[in-house]
């Protein structure tokens, strides 16, 4: 007998994206990872910076064990809600972070200055710093006091308890000593004095502590909630890229209606000038469509009757009536916003500094700070001279510089930055720097100006350029055509002013012709021209062949019967592109140009500015596949771009440099915003970055330095308070004066 024994089918595995709230730290995304991958099956990443979980699980599990498997680790997840065609304003999550920043400035200023400069001291100067101190401790550090519960239930600690502990330790040591030992008595006075001796501590309050310690970290996470906040912006401005309104024809009739009542199948109509609503394709009418915005692509496409069509990009030239064959979130805008969403979910959020040594530090402090009250309880000390002694600990190891070691060198190192046209996001964009080995360039609009230009004029026989120029330039300059365009802006620099135009006629997809100066003037495709019998002659023919393998546009002139010259378009290199790309290599960087647009244009520009490796006719999809190979091959990738085709890619790579000139979707996507549109300032941006990250990381040694110094002190019970208020005033000074030093980098063009 057999037995039929069938193992189980395999459950096909499901994705979804949590949105998580309550992360205070980087440490938190860690422990609610480690927490959710302890499931069978699940894989989960957590962002802290765009407070999302990615989550891959087996089908059988309910997404609502998730949620619980969070809620467990002491923090809050939503399931994703379906998107509503109505965008809701949301609020602004720094907005209370903010009150209880300037709030606590206000108080904690005068308690700071009563307590260090003993010329201030009235007789009960003590007691009104209680009661300026006290709001501070309580209101202000509120999120710090919660943080450190939450952790405490978990079993973890990080800066919040940190921070925590400090404060209050010093806040209810100050008030034991006013209520309790002789701090409180009329006249009392901080003497400047720096002795080391075992006391009771009963005389010695930590108001500016307390209060200093609780406004230098709300700054610090003031300005980091506001950089986070800009982590979605980018799919907010892809959205809005989209046309708003759309001409519909029904019955006969064009009737405007929202894109969001479009259906597919529906015929709409897109004038000149106009966003294309929807992707779709072309039933009547032949244009050029601008598609720049989303493939990157600088020369317009030539579009007619059965070739498709993507939304949001613009219709350069005639009408145009389309019908609708993908519309919401199945359009190729809505798949890239869907894109640039998974690449910065799914990018890893570098751990603050602050918090990996946090991870060591703190619990050897608090262990410390135990070890000590016990020590001199059992070595028969009197209890306030054990107390003091565990408190001292607590006070001297809060980090009050440390408070002023991040925000202080990114305000410095970002504010010389915007004086060079650099925009740095945060300090996880400045842990990336030090790690690039590759720079992945967009072509277009990055090494590239991204503009048609008039580069070369091929002559046949006896025609003069300057007459070429001026009549052709004529011509075009009656026409929208953006290549149009190119060839009269180059011909008014060549020849100045330019005649007018009789008897002008756009012959659709093949190019213009008109009447100027009295010469019948034809200039468009080679098909014009021989439509009047007018052929180029073979020198002609080799020069527009020649141009259009290199990936140009070859436009054919000719006037009375005759074929006179080739003008040719093409988009040029930025002047200082080549010279970048060399900085780049000093870096120690391996620059890759990318582009959208074909093989012989890529090389070309490849060669003229010194890149070897490049990767041609690559969609926008495709581009965020390169950046994944070269970070599957181990190497540490920055992009480069400024399209909206750039976005994904941008937000993929370890670290996004966006150029300033191009669209809001790259640079919200990006870490570094380089507001001069010149290459030159990616070598300036990765140079102060570096730098600045040095200054972070000096900065960070020497607050722990001056505070781990004294702990010895501290636990022997040997620490005056005015040597903690020294040591960490110095500590204070050193730091700031140490992020002032960025002030003098310079800009290797200047």
């Amino acid at each position: 007998m057999t037995s039929d024994v069938r193992s189980p089918k395999p459950v096909a595995a499901q994705e979804i994206e949590l949105a998580i709230s309550g992360m205070t730290c980087a440490s938190c995304a860690n422990r609610i990872e480690r927490k959710l991958n302890k499931l069978d099956g699940v894989t989960a990443t957590v962002n802290y910076a765009t407070e999302k979980a990615k989550v891959t699980f087996p089908g059988d599990v309910d997404p609502a064990v998730l949620v619980e498997q969070v809620e467990a680790a002491g923090y809050s997840a939503t399931l994703p809600q379906p998107v509503k065609p109505e965008v809701v304003e949301e609020d602004d999550p720094s907005r209370p972070l903010r009150q209880r920043l300037i709030g606590a400035a206000v108080l904690s200023v005068p308690v700071i200055a009563l307590s260090m400069i003993p010329a201030l001291q009235f007789t009960y100067w003590q007691w009104i710093a209680l009661t300026l101190a006290a709001p501070v401790v309580v209101w202000a550090a509120w999120p710090f006091h919660r943080a450190a519960w939450q952790n405490l239930r978990h079993g973890a600690a990080t800066m919040d308890t940190l921070i925590s502990m400090g404060t209050l330790a010093a806040f209810a040591w100050s008030l034991y000593a006013l209520l309790f030992g002789t701090a409180g008595t009329p006249g009392m006075k901080h003497p400047f004095e720096l002795t080391i001796e075992r006391m009771s501590g009963s005389a010695n309050i930590y108001l500016e502590v307390a209060a200093g310690v609780t406004t230098f970290i709300l700054a610090g996470r003031y300005f980091e909630v506001r950089s986070k906040r800009r982590a979605g912006a980018a799919l907010r401005a892809l959205l809005e890229l989209g046309a708003k309104e759309v001409a519909v024809l029904r019955d006969g009739r064009e009737e405007r209606i929202p894109v969001d009542a479009l259906k597919v199948g529906d015929r709409f109509v897109v004038r000149p000038g106009e966003k294309i609503a929807t992707d779709g394709v072309i039933e009547e009418g032949s244009s050029a469509v601008d598609a720049s915005m989303l493939t990157g692509e600088s020369v317009p496409v030539e579009v007619g009757p059965g070739d498709a069509v993507v939304g949001a990009t613009v219709n350069a030239g005639g009408r145009l009536l389309v019908r609708a064959t993908r519309i919401g979130s199945d359009t190729q805008l809505a798949q890239m916003a869907k894109l640039v969403e998974e690449a910065q979910t799914g990018k890893a959020a570098v751990q603050r500094l602050a918090d990996r040594i946090s991870g060591v530090f703190v619990p050897i402090v608090i262990a410390l700070a135990v070890g000590t009250l016990a020590f001199w309880l059992g070595a028969g000390g009197s209890v306030a001279a054990a107390f003091t002694a565990a408190v001292a600990v607590l006070i001297i190891a809060c980090p009050c510089a440390l408070g002023l070691a991040t925000p202080t060198a990114l305000l410095v190192g970002t504010g010389r930055g915007a004086q060079l046209g650099i925009l740095i996001k945060g300090p996880e964009v400045l842990e990336s720097t030090r790690r690039i080995d590759t720079i992945v360039l967009d072509k277009t609009g990055t090494v590239t100006t991204g503009q048609m230009s008039l580069v070369d004029v091929h002559l046949a026989g006896d025609a003069e350029a300057d007459e070429v120029l001026r009549l052709a330039g004529a011509l075009e300059n009656a026409s929208e055509h953006p290549i149009a365009r190119a060839i009269a802006r180059g011909a008014e620099d060549k020849v100045g002013t330019l005649p007018p135009v009789e008897e002008f006629v756009n012959v659709e997809g093949l190019g213009v012709q008109g009447i100027v100066d009295g010469h019948a003037v034809l200039v468009g495709r080679t098909a014009l021209l021989e439509e009047w019998s007018q052929h180029l002659p073979d020198d002609l023919a080799a020069a527009k062949s020649a141009a259009e393998k290199e990936g140009k546009t070859a436009v054919a002139v000719a006037w009375d019967g005759q074929a006179r010259a080739v003008l040719v378009v093409a988009d040029t290199v930025k002047p200082t592109s080549a010279e970048a790309i060399r900085k780049l290599r000093e870096l120690g960087l391996t620059p890759v140009l990318l582009t959208g647009d074909n093989e012989a244009v890529a090389r070309s520009v490849a060669a003229e500015v010194g890149i070897d490796e490049v990767t041609a006719e690559v969609l926008p999809k495709d581009k965020v596949d390169v950046v994944k190979r070269l970070q599957s091959e181990g190497r540490v990738v920055a992009m480069a771009g400024d399209g909206v085709n750039d976005a994904a890619a941008l937000a993929q790579a370890d670290l996004g440099l966006a150029m300033g000139t191009g669209t809001d979707v790259a640079i919200e996507a990006s870490d570094l915003t380089l507001v001069r549109g010149d290459l030159m300032a990616a070598a300036d941006a990765i140079r102060l970055s570096r730098r600045t990250l040095r200054t972070i990381k000096g900065n960070l040694f020497w607050a722990f330095a001056y505070n781990v110094a004294a702990l010895p002190l501290a636990a022997a019970g040997l620490l005056n308070p005015m040597i903690a208020g020294a040591a960490m005033a110095f500590s204070s000074v050193f730091v700031v004066s140490n992020s002032l030093r960025l002030r003098g980098f310079r800009s290797v063009t200047r």
